[in-house]
């Protein structure tokens, strides 16, 4: 029969203090107690998982009774060492606090560690996840810790450190354990590949070192569960681990840049059938937004605290699609549907209704969309075009962003991107066939047709209708079911565009910005021509004009604006 195999994890598990990997802050006060014999009754081992607490009080209890330590070091080869690591030394306890939290448990610990030990120099016991410890638990405890004998070492580990009594904290020394760096996670995956060897690239080694978040173990264990690929690559990790990939997660934030739910929806359906994990999807999602929000609010600080996935220019071309309350708003409704997805029996639902918030902000109703839209406007007002202040044109604001995102966004039998957002063509015709109109001259008439089928009458148009006959109102209800709900909101707020039938035709003028640059488009002009067709009975003609601040202001009334629930007089 073979040998039974044994978890990587468990297989480098450090022996020593010198092998300890990022907390020589630690290993070293440790190695000088021992070195000295200034040791403490007590210590507290803080920090999240994985980072090396368990490991670091196995190797004080071994070195606390090793009978040739080694510059604080245990040996690793005499009866005390050996007997320790195979564990059939009795006098040095492991207890798991999860599952042993009850007073009685202590109580007989105590009456237990009165004695001496048996084998070894000092009776160690090391209480792993202490916080879990009742509040009984923790009195008895605390009377042993007050006056413990000479022979006896209490290690207390915890990742929660603010659910232990502070009577414990004054008792013990503590120890506060880091993250690791991904660095040095990578240099230990990278010697583990090469005594396993693991064909591992740079890149997994990295991609590796990222998901285990600082901690050792986590990313050790993701290596074990890769092992099986001949080569291990970054492909290879996302398919074992089940992850979406950097390139497809920035498709996607592509498309929600592009207000384009049906290609999102259609790249989140494909990571659903390659079995991706929803909730590791949105997470993903959400770390590319956090990256792209910091890079923006510090150019230069950032730098350090990205999470690396992404190289800086790819995100700092992401950061010029979005404004800073747009980034805050996406990222504030994936952490909700990451709360929906904990309790919810359909995450593929809860996950597309994400997305399409996302791609259509005017869909819903809530301040955090409000602000996205507004700060999309004032960066519009400030740059004088569609996009936030900042963005460059549209070749240098896509560099950066995966070239499958590109060719989605011009793939045959698609809607072309919106006007103003990054990837349209100034003037560029849509779908619908129509010319492409001319923007009005820059002078001080904001009111000037567009040319060709925007401006000028049809050919053959009977009378013009009459004022009295046609309303503004009336032409937006006909909109409603000819326009995407993002676009329609629009219409609805007076600030952004208002209408009004004269005897030349219906006159449209639509705010400076985002608006003009959504409701301006020909082919968006094209069905207000047919919608007022169908009112008048007769061909129309359209023309547009911009409003500006000022005159947005002083045409609109108080009234208008009481219609915003966000809004509130005094």
């Amino acid at each position: 029969m073979g040998a039974i195999y044994q978890a990587l994890y468990r297989k480098y598990r450090p022996r020593t203090f010198d092998e300890v990997c990022g907390q020589e802050h630690i290993t070293g006060t440790l190695k000088s107690q021992v070195a000295s014999g200034r040791l403490s009754h007590a210590y507290l081992f803080v920090g999240t998982r994985g980072t090396g607490k368990t490991t670091c009080a196995k190797i004080l209890a071994k070195a606390v009774n090793c009978l040739r330590p080694v510059d604080g070091n245990p040996c690793g080869e005499c009866a005390a060492c050996r007997g320790i690591d195979e564990g059939a030394v009795l006098d040095v306890v492991e207890i798991d606090a999860a599952s042993n939290n009850g007073v009685e448990n202590v109580r007989a610990l105590r009456e237990e560690a009165v004695f001496s030990p048996a084998s070894v120099k000092k009776r160690v016991y090391i209480i792993d996840e202490v916080h879990m410890l009742s509040t009984a638990a923790f009195n008895a405890l605390l009377k042993i810790l007050e006056e413990p004998p000479e022979h006896l070492m209490f290690i207390l580990a915890t990742t929660e450190l603010r659910k232990v009594p502070a009577t414990i904290l004054s008792r013990c020394q503590r120890y506060s354990f880091r993250r690791l760096d991904s660095g040095v996670i990578s240099a230990r995956l990278d010697y583990i590949a090469g005594q396993e060897g693991f064909r591992l690239t740079p890149g997994a080694s990295e991609l590796l070192a990222r998901l285990a978040d600082g901690g050792m173990r986590d990313a050790i264990s993701l290596l074990d569960q890769c092992s099986g690929a001949e080569v291990i690559d970054e492909r290879a990790v996302t398919d074992a681990l089940g992850l979406a990939g950097g390139e497809r997660i920035g498709e996607l934030l592509s498309a929600i840049a592009g207000h384009d739910g049906a290609s999102a929806l259609e790249i989140f359906a494909g990571l659903w059938r390659d079995g991706k994990d929803p909730a590791v999807l949105l997470g993903d999602l959400c770390s590319l937004m956090r990256d792209v929000l910091l890079l923006s609010v510090a150019p230069r600080g950032a730098l350090e605290l990205l999470s690396g996935a992404y190289t800086a220019d790819a995100l700092r071309a992401f950061s010029g699609l979005f404004t800073r309350q747009e980034l805050l708003r996406g990222m504030e409704r994936i952490q909700e549907a990451l709360a929906a997805l904990r309790d919810n029996p359909s995450p593929r639902t809860a996950v597309e209704l994400c997305l399409v918030a996302l791609c259509e902000p005017g869909a819903c109703d809530g301040l955090p969309e409000l602000r996205a839209r507004i700060s999309r406007l004032e960066a519009a007002a400030a740059s004088g075009a569609g996009l936030p202040a900042g963005a460059e044109e549209r070749g240098d604001a896509q560099q950066g962003i995966p070239a499958r995102a590109q060719e989605r966004k011009r793939a045959p039998g698609r809607g072309e991107p919106a006007a103003g957002m990054p990837g349209a063509e100034p003037g560029r015709p849509g779908e619908s066939g129509a010319e492409p109109a001319e923007r009005p001259a820059e002078s001080g008439d904001k009111t000037e047709e567009f040319r060709g089928t925007s401006g000028a009458p049809a050919e053959g148009a009977g009378p013009a209708p009459r004022p009295g006959e046609l309303s503004w109102e009336r032409l937006t209800e006909l909109m409603r079911s000819r326009l995407p709900v993002g676009i329609f909101n629009l219409l609805t707020d007076p600030l952004q565009a208002s209408g009004e039938f004269t005897p030349e035709g219906l006159h449209i003028l639509l705010a400076r910005g985002f608006a003009h640059d959504m409701l301006g488009r020909p082919e968006v002009l094209d069905k207000f021509r047919s919608a007022a067709a169908e009112l008048a009975g007769a061909p129309v003609a359209v023309s547009v004009g911009e409003m500006d601040s000022g005159e947005k202001i002083a045409t609109r009334s108080i009234e208008e604006l009481r219609k915003f629930k966000e809004v509130q007089f005094t």
